[in-house]
């Protein structure tokens, strides 16, 4: 008897073309392992079936429309259900729908979008980026991150500079290496992470670390500082790179004050080592530029991109190269023995340059810049009047918002509390996708969001957060 008929799914569409949504939810939790969940408590309660999107909304398959704050997972940057991206990918599967890029070979889409990659990324102070590798993913890039980095200092004669430093509660994938670049220690508890040379300094985050009467400004030189004093801990001799996200993603939207890049910038210039800008959700205009060190004024050595490359409809990631390590490598490296079956795959590029084109004809990029973002911000202030907002701030397309326990003192909610997770719950209940990061509400709409549209997500928003304070004051958990 063959295994196909040995699990025989239950009809997952009606005939009137309605999803049955238990059937679903019994097919899923009997053979689909999902990332970053617990798979006990996802099989008691039933995944959400999401079915179909347009613009920023999408809906699930008891038919409820949800507004997407989160892009997906920070990536459907030009919106859902745009035909110029499916056709992009349609006319490439017809004409070449893959073929490697080892052993001499190369691919027209992968090398336009390389080209258009190349004139995206701005040149700051002599130093330009002309080069590009290509992964699947965030994750994957960083993989190559570290073994490019090591690569580099092989060549320059100096193989013991392995180190790399990252920072707590950053993070930069979920890959052996990637999980161990990012400072998350739920992931490193599992699979006796991080491996070896990898080392992690504290996050920038104002809020939680600075000191009584330290200003923003004072706060983030002091922070930078860290990756200074982890070097000379290190030994200079060893640190090859230093890696981290313009903004914090993942780890709750923690936004640097204006100082920190620059300190940083001062340290690797300073001890020799690169500077790695891991853009994975910063890049392709979520943070008002087509790559984010733009905005922040540092100076990086290789540039870690994927999600908003393709607004997500196809995987595809990338490393961007800087000249200071693609010199080395091309002119004195010989073969560089890394790479991947879909580097450069050829629909994946189609539909990024697709995405591209169409984000320049919409003015998407200086949208956010100079219109929506500040647009956002603006609104996002009006939060800071709420019972239970401790701090709400923003960064072009991303923004976050802190709920306490009490405001007057800025107490924190007890963890058993569960204060976030609440909130998402009644989120999910009036049509508003937000995340949760610890006591952290985080938003990352699409970038074709209008301004009209900003204010449907702040009702929503201001709904939710009522709706928080109502049940917590109903359990008694407020202080």
């Amino acid at each position: 008897m063959s295994n196909s008929s040995l699990i025989a799914p239950p009809a997952l569409v009606q005939r009137d073309q309605k999803h049955d949504t238990a059937a679903v939810q019994t097919l899923d939790s009997a053979h689909f392992i999902h990332p970053f969940t617990d798979h006990a408590d996802l099989a008691a309660q039933g995944a959400k079936v999401i079915v179909k999107a347009d613009n920023i909304h999408v809906f699930d398959s008891e038919g409820h429309k949800m507004l997407d704050a989160m892009s997906g997972l920070w990536c459907v940057n030009a919106g859902y259900a745009r035909k110029e991206l499916a056709d992009a990918a349609y006319q490439q599967m017809m004409t070449l729908p893959f073929y490697n890029n080892f052993f001499n070979t190369t691919n027209v889409p992968a090398v336009r979008l390389a080209a258009k990659l190349a004139s995206l990324a701005p040149e700051v102070d002599g130093r330009s980026f002309r080069h590009v590798f290509y992964s699947s993913s965030g994750s994957e890039s960083n993989d190559t991150n570290v073994r490019m980095v090591r690569r580099y200092w092989d060549l320059l004669g100096q193989p013991q500079r392995k180190v790399i430093i990252g920072r707590l509660n950053g993070y930069h994938g979920s890959t052996m290496a990637g999980a161990s670049l990012g400072g998350m220690s739920g992931m490193h508890a599992q699979g006796d992470l991080p491996i070896p040379d990898i080392q992690h300094i504290e996050q920038p985050y104002f809020a939680e670390k600075a000191r009584a009467g330290e200003s923003a400004a004072e706060f983030g030189v002091r922070a930078a500082r860290w990756l200074e004093d982890k070097i000379l801990a290190v030994g200079p001799d060893r640190v090859a790179a230093f890696i981290g996200e313009p903004v914090q993603g993942a780890g709750g939207v923690i936004i640097p004050p204006d100082t920190y890049w620059p300190e940083i910038q001062r340290i690797v210039d300073k001890y020799g080592i690169l500077l790695i800008s891991d853009e994975v959700i910063c890049a392709f205009g979520r943070l008002g530029h087509w790559f984010a060190y733009e905005k922040f004024g540092y100076k990086p050595d290789l540039i870690t991109f994927a999600k908003g490359v393709t607004s997500g409809y196809v995987p595809l990631g990338g490393v961007m190269v800087g000249d200071r390590v693609a010199k080395v490598l091309i002119e004195q490296g010989g073969e560089f023995n890394h790479g991947y079956t879909y580097s450069g795959h050829p629909v994946a590029c189609a539909v990024a340059l697709a995405n591209i084109e169409l984000m320049e004809r919409e003015g998407l990029v200086e949208r956010v810049r100079n219109d929506t973002g500040p647009y956002l911000a603006e609104r996002f202030e009006e939060l800071q009047a709420h019972p239970l907002v401790g701090a709400a701030d923003t960064c072009g397309f991303v923004g976050g918002i802190t709920l306490v326990k009490n405001k007057a003192t800025m107490a924190a909610f007890d963890a058993d509390v569960g204060v976030g997770m609440i909130c998402r719950g009644h989120c999910f209940k009036n049509g508003l996708i937000m995340r949760a990061v610890g006591d952290r509400m985080i938003i990352a709409p699409p970038l074709v969001m209008t301004r009209a549209q900003v204010d449907e997500l702040m009702g929503l928003i201001k709904l939710c957060l009522d709706a928080t304070l109502d049940e917590l004051r109903s359990a008694g958990k407020l202080a």
